[in-house]
């Protein structure tokens, strides 16, 4: 009995969500009775520093993509029986968990997009957005009706119906398109995965919780580029200024403040001064997620761990959500970037 099998009727859907992730070769696939869970991080090993967190190797970012299980036409997964099969075989399938089992492998995540745009759709269209007079001229998204057609299948005039299927432990990953009648399958190499322990944000403990439009953070990202900054900046205050990201790089500084207005930010709450800096260019990775995103969820803990949560639209008001993870930069690490970009 096969272990897995979901249908999709838009391959574009999950291209563009995947693509939001895709700063990484391998892509780590968890599945459940859920959903798919795909997660991709960067990783650096240290030695010699103390850290709040006991392995040398931790994680810098980590970009998470769950597509639920209401999100497929059609999601069948059957932990038990495969997992009994492969016991008697003397292997194992599944890992045991309170959800009744967990099966997770890794495969290429450039070979997965390029699998499902194998027709050849573009993402010309998506990135034409209009430009709306009431956000400033910048670049339109899902909340105001720019990119929400990327979703839309009528932009193509047909539907691109994707398959998705997984036997067994070991087995490939086999994905099948159809489309006009036309219908392709391929099989993937699935690998071994990774022993991945999730950035903790401690939710019990935030020192910082914003909900704002997406396209504000995106356009103070991309105002601060103008510096060639190494580090990103953020600081929450309950007083003003109240938000503020800053940069500094080899051509200068650069700041973009937020006021507390609730047509800005739907959501505040900085008990006290918060200030954590990040490495920028794993922030600005995150662009692709900003652009397709209506809103945008910021929280840091005391430790200064950052999410970023941005929720898409889908269609017929479906959404789904990109989870971004990031860890603060040392003082000496913030050092050592800025000795790297001068050298």
């Amino acid at each position: 009995m096969t272990l897995f099998t979901a249908v999709s009727d838009s391959a574009r859907q999950v291209f563009l969500l995947l693509k939001c992730i895709s700063f990484a070769q391998k892509v780590q696939v968890r599945i459940t009775k859920e959903g798919l869970r795909f997660t991709v991080e960067e990783s650096r090993v240290i030695q010699g520093k103390l850290i709040p967190w006991s392995f040398c190797s931790y994680r810098l970012y980590s970009g998470i993509a769950f597509l639920e299980e209401g999100l497929f036409t059609s999601y069948t997964y059957s932990p038990t029986t495969s997992s009994q099969a492969e016991n008697a075989e003397g292997g194992a399938q599944v890992e045991d968990d309170e959800d009744g089992g967990t099966t997770v492998f890794q495969i290429s995540l450039a070979a997965l997009l390029e699998t499902l745009q194998i027709f050849g759709f573009t993402e010309s269209r998506d990135r034409s957005a209009s430009r709306d007079p009431a956000y400033g001229g910048v670049t339109g998204s899902l909340a105001r009706g720019g990119l929400s057609a990327a979703f839309d299948n009528s932009v193509l005039g047909f539907k691109r119906v994707c398959r998705l299927s997984y036997e067994a432990k070991g087995e490939p990953l086999c994905i099948v398109l159809e489309e006009g009648g036309v219908t392709t399958t391929c099989e993937m190499v699935t690998y071994e995965p990774e022993d991945q322990d999730e950035i903790p944000l401690q939710r019990d403990a935030l020192a910082l919780k914003i909900i704002m439009r997406s396209n504000w953070l995106l356009d103070a990202i991309n105002e601060l580029a103008s510096t060639s900054p190494s580090r990103l900046t953020i600081a929450g205050s309950p007083s003003a200024p109240y938000l503020v990201l800053s940069s500094n790089g080899p051509l200068g500084s650069a700041a973009v403040e937020f006021s507390n207005d609730k047509q800005l930010l739907e959501t505040f709450q900085v008990p006290e001064r918060t200030v954590n800096t990040y490495k920028y260019s794993l922030v600005k990775a995150a662009s692709r997620a900003m652009e397709m995103a209506s809103k945008v969820s910021i929280r840091g803990d005391e430790q200064g761990v950052l999410s970023l949560q941005f929720m898409i639209e889908l269609e017929d008001g479906r959404v789904s959500f990109i989870d971004f993870r990031f860890v603060p930069l040392l003082p000496e690490e913030g050092d050592e970037e800025d000795n790297e970009d001068s050298d």
